[in-house]
């Protein structure tokens, strides 16, 4: 017999697998291979291997269930098995020796019993559902609530802490466990359960009982081979309880994954709903039952873990739970009825014919709110209430105005919201102040809510159910009728009433006008807002159609462009070995300072554009640009004040002696063109370089390029002009730790035998960071040793500042100064132009005068006068906003929040880098075992909540961190919350 005599444990008992062995053995005459160890909340589970090829597992239950319970769960089992409709699997219980289903354990404090294991594939703990899944889910589960609908039995339980029945009392009796930071403290649940409360409370009289699963999750359904439902397992919490909970508990579950788990948990509930109908008092019951459980669940882990913090179980599950918390939040309980009443079908039909509510809006201008809208100047859209203010001063300059319905808008709400209201469901119309509202058709007048507009007046909302039960409604406006009064078409229900907005130079506006909201309801009378969450979209359209009719226009028929139409026609024009990020990329059309904004309207934490060391979209280089395109664009073979004054400001930033500029176009030109003034300086060619470098992709770049991450073959295809040396890489290298010095002395000791072997160097070319292997810094004193001996040797020293300088090390404007050396020649790019190809090689006179022996050099557009401009005004705005400053003091905050990360979590190996050039190791045990899918894994984890990481390094292992040098405190705050989110659910699942 073999098996791992690991021991599982509660506070109250331990059991090893060779006790489980034994009891097997003694009691129920099973010979028993192999054993091991399944986690629970609270239960003790022993899966075993028999001699006969079968498996059971052995429950040894906690000391607070009952017999009957334990004998009425065996009989749901049974029942359910014998169900011809039910169509899945369940573990049957085993009788003993004795013939009992259910024995007292060896201590007689707990009861015992062994079940047939139902074989399948257990559903992986990732990130998101597979295709389908949800669908699957849902139907199982409503196939075991409809069997169990006939199940009685008199040990059935009720009211125990799963039933939702009794959240209250779970919340009251886990409330002082619970913790006092956060979301989640005792009073934030508390007020959170008496809002789902007091949702329910209308219908909670209504809502039928009777035995259900009480736990059903991805967690205890067990699949085939093709991904279909094959098994449901794990009855321990069978009772009565309300049938809606049942749905609710699993479309709960569901919210943990990444994705789209609001459309996931909706469609497990209709899928549930095609097996076992909901009626209406379930339907309005089932968000707060999602709400409900969350609140069990996260009460119920504080309360395990008080009482047993060694529960491996309770902690590896709390963070998600706390998850599944956050998510059922992110809807308010009106949306969620009107997205399940969507996915369930239960939706009104609107009237083919109907009056418009707001006169003369036929002819009305159309406004453009997308993320691409020049509307949005600068960081105005940032402001609130944009949206409302610049529609009214687009109405006070062309009349009558409406928006678009469906589109995707920006809002002020962008950057500081993970998933903000983006998506418009209803259609927005300036119109003038007394205008008056009308029914669209007969029907009864429900009355909203109010809300406080852009000008700071308080106006109200007003509906219409039409007698074919859709409900039109209408927002910003003062109700002329009371709900519940009958109305026919074309009734005056409400007037527009405006408050005074100022125009764009502060005066009052001289007509006042107000925005009214228009749209469809087509789910019961609840309200919708204007805006939605860019999520479930095709619930929300069934819910919410187009409204334009409402407003007497024509609906839009634009053909929206779905996600992988783009990436299609990418693909067929755009050469593959130009590689994207993500296989499943946001689209990108805007950006502002270190935030990218996709065409949902979601607004992405930008932390690997170097590129854009001034953030993106910088007003003042965008000003420059134009006043200098409209003037002159041209080679500098022509004579302009431009060129001479980048130059100079360029010159100035050097150190002394390197006063002469060459200008391109780019990084890999700069390296390039530094390796043929080495040469031409020297009337030498080899140049030697460190493994594990990326200079760029011209001949000569690449040539010195070795790094395998970009180049698998790079080490066994270098020219023989090119000479290696092995990188210092002191994190896993081959010398670490105190032993890092040896690197120079290996180096030295190269240099040495490339001397035997008659080789004369043209040139050392070298990043003084590595930047390709995520920002680890060189052993202290190795450029300086270095450089010496080749200076020694005739040969010049090139550093390339490509990634690395610019400030953003915070201490140091350029990379070398870090290591306290002087290079003869700097090749610098990137960071120059802030995304305008602008690259540039500074050196010494007599250097470059070596170069000019050769003939004459110039590029086209390296040293135009726009990239001249654009280089001026990049070195003006680092210096008036003080840039390099920011690098050092925000860099400082992220690289302590890391490491503290990195003190936490096992993944997180290393920390490299200083200032705003930081690098992330992950690893899977250390530095040898680097770990690129979950580092890969990491980076699609962070696109969901709104952060854009990529991996670089030989391995791909690294997250490489060079964000614009605008972020700030507050930013790098949201994005270490993101990153400590991303790997604590990681390393829970990973414990399951």
């Amino acid at each position: 017999m073999a098996w791992d005599d690991s021991r599982t444990m509660t506070s109250e008992l331990s059991i090893s697998v060779a006790e489980a062995a034994s009891y097997l053995r003694d009691r129920y005459g099973l010979g028993v291979v192999e054993a091991s160890v399944i986690g629970s909340n609270e239960d003790i589970n022993v899966l075993a291997a028999l001699a006969d090829g079968r498996r059971v597992l052995l429950k040894v239950s906690h000391p607070g269930v009952s017999r009957g319970s334990l004998e009425a769960q065996n009989a749901a089992l049974r029942w359910l098995a014998a169900s011809p409709d039910v169509r899945l699997e369940v573990p049957l219980p085993c009788e003993s020796t004795a013939g009992h289903d259910v024995e007292p354990w060896t201590d007689a404090a707990r009861l015992a019993r062994v079940l047939t294991f139902v074989e399948g594939e257990m559903p992986s703990p990732a990130v998101r559902s597979p295709a389908g899944h949800s669908r699957r889910l849902g139907s199982a589960a409503g196939r075991v609530a409809l069997a169990l609908r006939a199940f009685e039995h008199e040990g059935l339980p009720e009211g125990g802490p799963w039933d939702l029945r009794s959240a209250r009392r779970v919340l009251d009796d886990a409330a002082q466990c619970v913790g006092e930071d956060g979301d989640t403290t005792a009073d934030a649940l508390a007020a959170t359960l008496a809002a789902a409360e007091a949702r329910m409370g209308p219908v909670v009289g209504e809502l039928r009982v009777q035995p259900i699963h009480g736990d059903l999750t991805a967690d205890n359904v067990v699949f085939d081979p093709a991904g279909d439902a094959r098994g449901v397992i794990d009855f321990g919490d069978v009772g009565r309880g309300w049938l809606a909970a049942e749905i609710a508990v699993l479309a709960c579950s569901l919210l943990q994954h990444d994705g789209d788990p609001i459309a996931e948990a909706l469609h497990a509930a209709a899928a549930f709903d095609q097996e076992c109908r909901l009626d209406d008092a379930d339907i309005v019951a089932l968000w707060p039952l999602v709400v409900s459980r969350a609140v069990v669940l996260v009460a119920s882990a504080a309360r395990m873990l008080a009482e047993d913090p060694t529960n491996e179980y309770a902690v590896a599950r709390a963070p998600l739970e706390r998850r599944m918390l956050a998510r059922a939040l992110s809807l308010s309980f009106d949306e969620a009825e009107i997205l399940a009443r969507a996915a369930l079908g239960r939706l009104a039909t609107p009237p083919v014919a109907v009056s418009p509510m707001v006169a003369g809006l036929d002819g009305a201008d159309e406004a453009d709110f997308s993320v691409t809208s020049v509307q949005h100047q600068a960081d105005g859209w940032m402001q609130e209430g944009h949206l409302e203010v610049t529609l009214l001063r687009w109405g006070n300059s062309a009349g009558t105005t409406v928006t678009r319905y469906a589109e995707h808008r920006l809002t002020s709400r962008a950057i500081v919201e993970t998933l903000p209201r983006s998506f418009a469901i209803g259609i927005d119309a300036v119109v003038r102040e007394g205008a008056l509202v009308r029914a669209p058709a007969d029907g009864i007048v429900v009355s909203g809510g109010g809300a406080r507009s852009a000008s700071g007046d308080v106006r109200a909302s007003i509906g219409v159910v039409l007698d074919g039960g859709a409900t039109a409604w209408a927002r910003g406006i003062e109700p002329l009728r009371a709900a519940g009064e009958r109305v026919r078409a074309r009734d005056v229900i409400a007037r527009v009433t405006a408050g005074r907005p100022s125009d764009s130079d502060g005066h009052a506006a001289a007509a006042p006008q107000a925005v009214v909201g228009i749209g469809w309801c087509l789910a019961a009378e609840l309200e919708p807002p204007g805006l939605v969450a860019p999520r479930a979209e095709s619930l929300w359209r069934a819910a919410c159609p187009d409204p334009s009719a409402l407003v007497g226009r024509e609906a839009r028929h634009d053909p929206e462009q779905a996600p992988g139409d783009l990436i299609a026609r990418r693909a067929a024009v755009f050469a593959a070995v130009q590689e994207r990020y993500y296989d499943a990329p946001p689209q990108i059309e805007r950006g502002w300072r270190h935030h990218l904004v996709d065409t949902a309207g979601r607004a992405y934490l930008d932390m690997i554009n170097n590129v854009a060391i001034l953030g993106h979209a910088e007003p003042r280089l965008t000003h420059a640009v134009a006043q200098q395109m409209g003037l002159l664009n041209t080679n500098s073979r022509f004579h302009y004040e431009a060129v001479v004054e980048f130059s100079e400001a360029l010159a100035a930033r050097a150190p002394d002696g390197l006063d002469a500029v060459l200008l391109v176009n780019s990084g890999s030109e700069a390296v390039d063109l530094a390796i043929r003034i080495a040469r031409a300086a020297t009337g030498r060619s080899d140049i030697l370089a460190l493994t594990e470098a990326y200079h760029g992709w011209t001949v000569g770049a690449d040539a010195i390029s070795t790094s395998i991450g970009d180049n698998p073959g790079a080490l066994a295809t270098r020219p023989e002009w090119v000479h290696l040396l092995d990188a210092p890489n002191t994190y896993r290298g081959r010398h670490r730790g105190a032993d890092a010095h040896l690197y120079l002395t290996d180096a030295l000791a190269r240099l040495d035998a490339l001397d035997a072997d008659g080789v004369s160097l043209a040139a050392m070319v070298s990043e003084p960071i590595f930047g390709n292997g995520g920002g680890i810094l060189l052993p202290d004193g190795y450029l300086r040793g270095l450089w010496t001996a080749v200076r020694e040797r005739g040969g010049v020293c090139v550093s390339d500042e490509v990634q690395v300088s610019y400030g953003r090390l915070g201490e140091h404007f350029w990379g070398f100064e870090q290591q306290g050396v002087v290079p003869d020649v700097i090749a610098v790019a990137k960071a120059m132009g802030n995304g305008y190809p602008l690259g540039a090689v500074i050196t010494t006179r007599q250097i470059a005068e070596a170069f000019a022996a050769e003939g004459s050099f110039f590029s086209s557009a390296g040293g135009s006068p726009v990239s001249c401009v654009v280089g001026s005004t990049v070195l003006r705005v680092l210096d008036d906003d003080d840039l390099q400053e920011n690098a050092r003091v925000v860099g400082a905050v992220l690289a302590h929040g890391l490491r503290a990360l990195a003190a936490r979590y096992p993944a997180v190996g290393a920390v490299h880098g200083m200032g705003l050039y930081l690098g992330v190791e992950v690893v899977n045990g250390g530095p040898d075992q680097p770990d690129p899918e979950a580092a890969a894994a990491i980076c699609v984890d962070l696109l969901e909540e709104g952060v854009i990481v990529q991996p670089t390094g030989d391995h791909k292992n690294v997250l490489k961190i060079k964000p614009p040098l605008t972020i700030d405190v507050e930013a790098v705050r949201r994005f270490l919350a993101a990153l400590d989110g991303v790997l604590e659910r990681r390393q829970s699942r990973a414990a399951m």
